[in-house]
């Protein structure tokens, strides 16, 4: 082999090996390069999927919450609804029983007229059924007489129509008779008693 191509030769491979380098580090950077941005798109993709995530978690926490206040209204709704119902109901009953004092008050009048008449046993009798079957079906809706014969004067209970004077210490500011009979309804007071009080 002649000098000159054994020279040739080994230039040729010199340059091969500069070159290989630097064709590697090309080909790497170019890689780097098309990674970057790959990775470039990889991280907006990413970014863009957690807004998302958010804008969604933040929907369904104002969703939840419009929900639980919509089931609290709801449910404020039902309960004044089922309250107003019951208020009927009861004023209702409450106008209905104290349609019927008069009546028992007039009962009451019959029975001690015919107390005093011995006439007619039958009538007083038919009357006494009258005023018990009365009474007691109004006792159970929860009607109570108030007791205020000899009981002290309470504003709560009693109407002063008029007032007595007495000798007896102990009657004073007591009642001393009842013109007519006061009554409670479940405990609240639906006719006062009006009374005289001794002073």
């Amino acid at each position: 082999m002649s000098q000159e191509k054994i020279e040739e030769q080994t230039e040729n491979i010199e340059n091969q090996a500069q070159n290989t380098p630097k064709d590697k580090k090309a080909e790497e950077s170019a890689g780097a390069g098309h990674e970057t941005g790959k990775g470039k798109k990889e991280k907006n993709r990413i970014e863009a999927l957690e807004n998302q995530v958010r804008e969604l978690t933040d929907k369904i926490a104002k969703e939840k919450d419009d929900y639980i206040r919509l089931m609290a209204e709801f449910d404020n709704f039902r309960r004044r609804t089922s309250q107003e119902k019951l208020d009927l109901v009861t004023v209702a009953a409450e106008d209905t029983i104290k349609g019927l004092l008069p009546v028992l008050d007039d009962c009451e009048r019959a029975m001690e007229v015919l107390s005093k008449s011995e006439d007619n046993p039958a009538a007083k009798e038919g009357t006494e059924l009258i005023y018990n079957k009365l009474t007691s079906y109004l006792q159970s809706r929860g009607l109570n007489k108030i007791e205020a014969l000899g009981a002290e004067f309470d504003t709560d209970l009693h109407e002063a129509v008029a007032q007595f004077p007495v000798q007896e210490e102990d009657k004073k500011g007591k009642v001393y008779d009842v013109i007519q009979t006061g009554y409670t309804l479940n405990g609240k007071v639906v006719r006062f008693a009006k009374v005289v009080v001794a002073i």
